[in-house]
């Protein structure tokens, strides 16, 4: 199976969710999607994510995205974990309610599609030895194509404030023939694309500034719009 890279289309597959059955690309729709994993139920880093997804649903529904967890479990253990989550959210960092599917992928099929299993750490494996999921993060675009891929380790919880962060970039790139800097946030100057003619940019970006003949800066148009 080739590689998935950046531009690639995402793997359809079907499979069960703690909201029922779905059918990848037809659960996508005409959104963009966060599709993030897990190493396996009633982990402590995993609790941890998936509760702080939870409370940041609305920003990705914002945003126009939808998110999607999974974890190398049965459905009957989602439940379960699901409630330690909620509660554990609500008593550490505010209200919190997973109220987006979560694969169950005992079997690793969705894993396996993905690229998703752990060839480093000899520890994280289950009962029979085989390799649970690291803590993947793939961001697809209404079209179904792979915009982001992520991987963390097993022992490292992600930040999901920067896949945010990537989303915006990208949402405005598309948009508005733009790149984005270093550490930059929605609101700060951003670069004129590359294939933007000085030219274009006095129509597209009026007050543009060139720092470099490479290098040009204007404002954010996505906060302006």
């Amino acid at each position: 199976m080739p590689a998935l890279r950046l531009g690639s289309i995402a793997p359809d597959f079907e499979a069960e969710t703690t909201q029922g059955p779905i059918k990848f690309h037809d659960w996508i729709g005409d959104k963009w999607a966060v599709l993030f994993s897990h190493p396996a139920d009633f982990t402590p880093v995993c609790t941890t994510e998936l509760g702080e997804v939870a409370r940041k649903k609305p920003e990705f529904e914002k945003r126009g995205v939808q998110v999607i967890g999974l974890s190398a479990n049965a459905l009957d253990s989602h439940d379960k974990w699901i409630k330690d989550i909620d509660d554990f959210g609500s008593k550490v960092s505010g209200p919190t309610h997973v109220d987006f599917p979560i694969i169950a992928d005992p079997e690793r099929k969705v894993a396996t599609l993905y690229d998703m299993l752990d060839a480093v750490d000899p520890t994280n494996v289950d009962s029979k030895g085989i390799p649970f999921t690291v803590r993947t993060v793939f961001v697809i675009d209404p079209k179904k194509v792979i915009r982001l891929t992520l991987s963390y380790p097993a022992q490292t919880g992600r930040d999901f404030d920067e896949i945010l962060r990537v989303i915006d970039s990208l949402q405005a790139g598309d948009k508005y023939r733009i790149t984005t800097p270093v550490n930059w946030h929605k609101g700060d100057d951003v670069i004129v694309h590359p294939g933007v003619s000085n030219e274009e940019a006095k129509t597209l970006f009026p007050g543009f500034k060139t720092v470099l003949p490479y290098l040009r800066l204007t404002e954010d148009p996505s906060v302006k719009a």
